[in-house]
Formats: structure tokens, sequence, C-alpha cells
């Protein structure tokens, strides 16, 4: 029995020494990536109350556009982990040929759709009729790479498939050095405005996009011969077995978020940027538990590889400690820092004082939130995504937008109302999360 314990306590810290190694680099790199939205926020923010709104008009539909590369980078990334874990390096490289073939088809596709809907996507966001142009543009330049980003999505995935977490943090930093360099040169120096920063957004997509590429062929293991880029059904199959349990998550997700921002943005301009620029720096709070669960994801992929169910069950049990403590602190920083965090993003008092009371509500929730990401974490590492849609769309739409259309358009409540919806939209999600987790 003492054995049986002593194995379980070297088991659990290797596994955690594991997470926190893994998930440092990826923490860091979901940080700068949400510094370059915050970037653009805050630099945009200062132009005024219209400008902010033009940016935020259409950020739901962008993430309902990365659905699909993101929900194949988490079968890749699943498929992946599990052969690096299995040592087939030759069905990795196959892997690898299979998420260029997407990464490039889904790319162009999306591009495509993104710039021919671009005028009609803020006037559907039910935008006011001033912020509908620079809205259509802001979102029809940066659109403009859609290929370069949903590249960098994929092949990211497959880069930290075989347990390389600092190389994408790596190219990560200099994407957001580059877009800080390109936004002061063009919405300051040059006085472009919203089209400047859009501008450096896609150039520094654009380039981004391209080192993930090449940093993707330079892993051996990752390197797919000429054989390997034709089209394999079974992988295939596979990948989309898990994918569209992602995708059909992430859509239901995503197309609630913009009924809810179309519900929010009809209660004024001023309403409208605060919720916008509070969602916003929210993410700095909970960005970092997404870090950990690509980590997870990794780990728990190639320890099912090996075929450990023992160490997978530790290994699960250290990823939710880890996630939810963090939450907890991030937490407990955003309720004592929320008003000066909202006054970084908007030079408005009305818009960070009415955004900073938003913070503080929602600061309470963040270990729930934290259950939540952690628990997706897992799930997606196994290849067990299917619980995840139907609890994503029972919460989502049962609780979080049905509540809120209460609220707002028969009880006439405000913001507050709402983010309480929003709040309770995420611990339900959580626990019903729990509730219906793999059994290993």
């Amino acid at each position: 029995m003492q054995k049986i314990t002593d194995s379980k306590k070297k088991y659990y810290k290797a596994a955690m020494t594991s997470l926190v190694s893994l998930s440092i680099p990826t923490v860091l790199e979901e940080i700068l990536a949400t510094l370059l939205q915050y970037v653009d926020t805050a630099m945009v923010g200062h132009l005024g109350e219209d400008a902010t709104a033009a940016v935020s008009a259409t950020t739901t539909i962008g993430w309902l556009m990365h659905a699909i590369p993101g929900a194949f980078a988490v079968a890749m990334l699943a498929l992946a982990a599990r052969a690096n874990g299995s040592g087939d390096e030759r069905l990795l490289k196959k892997i690898a040929g299979q998420a260029m073939i997407c990464a490039f088809s889904i790319g162009i596709v999306l591009e495509i759709a993104a710039l021919a809907l671009s005028p009609y996507i803020p006037i559907w966001m039910g935008v006011e009729e001033d912020i509908v142009g620079p809205a259509s543009m802001y979102f029809f330049i940066t659109s403009l790479t859609l290929v370069f980003r949903t590249s960098s999505r994929v092949f990211s995935a497959m880069v930290r498939s075989v347990k390389d977490t600092k190389s994408p943090m790596y190219v990560s930093i200099c994407e957001n050095i580059l877009n800080v360099v390109l936004n002061y040169i063009l919405i300051y120096e040059c006085n472009l405005g919203i089209f400047g920063a859009a501008v450096a957004s896609s150039i520094s997509f654009c380039l981004g996009g391209l080192a993930m590429f090449i940093l993707m062929l330079s892993k051996t293991g990752l390197r797919p011969g000429v054989g390997d880029l034709k089209l394999d059904r079974a992988i295939m199959a596979e990948a989309l077995s898990i994918g569209m349990p992602v995708l059909g998550t992430t859509v239901v997700s995503c197309l609630g978020y913009i009924v809810f921002a179309g519900m929010v943005s009809r209660m004024g301009t001023t309403v409208f940027a605060a919720h916008s620029i509070a969602i916003t720096a929210e993410q700095i709070v909970y960005i970092p538990g997404y870090g950990v669960r690509v980590a997870t994801s990794s780990l728990i992929g190639n320890i099912l590889g090996k075929g450990n169910l023992a160490r997978l069950r530790i290994t699960s049990r250290a990823a939710i400690f880890l996630t939810m403590a963090m939450m907890l602190v991030n937490g407990t920083l955003l309720y004592l820092f929320a008003h000066p965090f909202m006054q970084i993003f908007t030079n408005s008092a009305e818009v960070a004082e009415l955004g900073g009371r938003m913070l503080k509500l929602v600061a309470f929730s963040e270990p729930f939130f934290g259950l939540m990401i952690v628990l997706e974490g897992i799930s997606y590492g196994m290849g067990r995504t299917k619980h995840i849609f139907l609890c994503e769309s029972a919460s989502m739409w049962g609780v979080r937008i049905l509540m809120t259309f209460i609220c707002i358009n028969v009880w006439g409540l405000g913001l507050e109302a709402v983010w309480f919806c929003m709040i309770a939209d995420n611990i339900a999600k959580s626990l019903l999360l729990y509730i219906f987790r793999p059994r290993v």
C-alpha cells in the first residue's frame, strides 16, 4: 500500500512539473496574443467611443470565422500527440501532411467568404449607422490575412503536440512587437486611425503565419514527405470525428456571443463600448487558463499514446488543481484593479466606471471559468469532444441568451443584469462539464 501511495505521489509531482514547464510558454503565448488585441483596443480607444465600437463590432464574427481552423487544430493536436506518445513517427508525418491540407484549404475558403461578407456584417450586428463604414473597413483589411492566421493556428498546434511549447511563444513575441511598432507608426505618426490599426494587425498576422509554417517544417518529425500530402481518408475521418463536435461547440458559442453582443449593442454606444472593453480587459485574467489547457491537451494526448491510464488520471487532477488555483489568484487581482485596468483602454470616465463595475462582478466567477477551461483541455487531449458540444449548447442558449433576453426586453434591466447572466452561464457550463467528464 505504501509503495502504491509513493508511486502516486511521484506521478503527481512529475505531472505537475510537466504541466508547469509546458504551460509557462503557452500561458505567455496566450497573454502575448491577447496583448495584440489589447494594443489595438487601447490605441483605438483613445481615438474615441465610435472608434472603439467600430473595432469591437465584428469581434464575435471573427471568433466564428476562426472556429473552423480552431476545431481542426484541436483534432490534429490530439492525433499528433497520441502518435508522438506511441513513438509512431511514420503516422506523425502523415498527420502533419493532413494538417497542411486542412490549414491552406480552410484558410482560402474562409478568406473569400469574409471579404465578400465584410460590407454586411456590421449591419447584421446592429451597430449604429455611422459605425457601419469604419467597422466594415476594419474587418475587410484584417480578413485579407485569414489564410495566414488559419495556418498559424493549425501549425502551432502541431508543434505543441510534440511537446515544444517554447517555439510558438517566440513567434508570438516577435508578432506582438511588430504589431506594437506598426500600430504606433500607422495610427499616430501617419494619422491613419482605424485603418492604420487594421493594416498593422494584418501585416503582423501575415508574418506570424509564415513563421509558424517554417517552424513546423523545421521539426523533423513534423516534416511530411510528398506522399504524406495526399488526402488520407482514415486520418481525416478521425480528425472529423474529433473536430466536428469542437466546431459545433465553437459555432454554438460564437452564435450565442453574436446574439448576446447584438442585444447589448442596442443599449447604446456608451454601454456597448464599456461592455466590449470590459470583455477585452477580462481576457488577460482567463487567457492564462487557455495556455494551461493547450499544455494539458498535449500532455494528456502523449500519455494516452503510451497507454498509461493511471498517470492519465493523476495528470488530469493536477491540471485541474493548477488551473483553478491560478484563476483564483487572477480573479482576486481583477477585482482589486478593475477600474485602473479599464482606464488603460479608454479615456472616457463613464465607460471606465461602468466597465470597472462589470469586471468586479465577473472576478468572483473566474475559478469556475478555470474549471471549465481545464476540463475542456483534458477532453480535447483524449479526443472526446461530443459532451462538450452538448454542455455548451445547453448552457449558452438555455442560460445566457434566454436570461439576457428576459432581463433586457422583459424586465428592462441594465448592463449589470446582463453580466450576471454571463456569469451564470460560466458557472453552469463548468458544473455540467464536470458532471459529464470522460471517465478513465
